[in-house]
């Protein structure tokens, strides 16, 4: 199953893409998933992910959208968020230290501690593509 969804770079379109995300997959998967367990895991992953374009890439340019993919095989999901941004490069991303109490910095360890892959590809016919991968496991 394949599906997609664009949006506006507008933090108040993220309850939208929730609903999108949350709504496809359990008309997919049913009551195969434990959904009070895998729920949390990815509307924080798709919280990070959106709200970074919105901040970072699009530099709340609402006009700019976003397109978010989503792809199911059998349990396997991956999610895609497109944007047009200037792009990040993670291979300079260092793990914040906790003794610096630093606010900001801490999403790209959240995305690869929630999920099972993290990639990001720069500048694809113009886009940037962060794709998460991960396995929703059996009940």
């Amino acid at each position: 199953m394949k599906t997609e969804l664009h949006l506006p770079s507008d933090l108040r379109f993220l309850s939208v893409a929730e609903e999108w995300l949350f709504s496809t997959l359990k008309v997919s998967l049913g009551d195969e998933v434990d959904w009070t367990r895998q729920t949390g895991r990815l509307r924080l992953a798709l919280v990070e992910a959106y709200s970074n374009v919105v901040r970072h890439a699009h530099r709340e340019q609402p006009n700019i959208p976003i397109i978010l993919k989503l792809e199911l095989r059998d349990r396997e999901l991956s999610l895609e968020i497109w944007d047009q941004g200037q792009g990040y490069n993670p291979s300079g991303y260092e793990v914040p230290s906790p003794q610096d109490k630093q606010e900001h910095g801490y999403g790209w360890l959240i995305l690869n501690r929630l999920m099972d892959r993290v990639e990001y590809r720069l500048h694809v016919d113009g886009s940037n593509c962060l794709k998460l991968e991960t396995n929703l496991p059996r009940l």
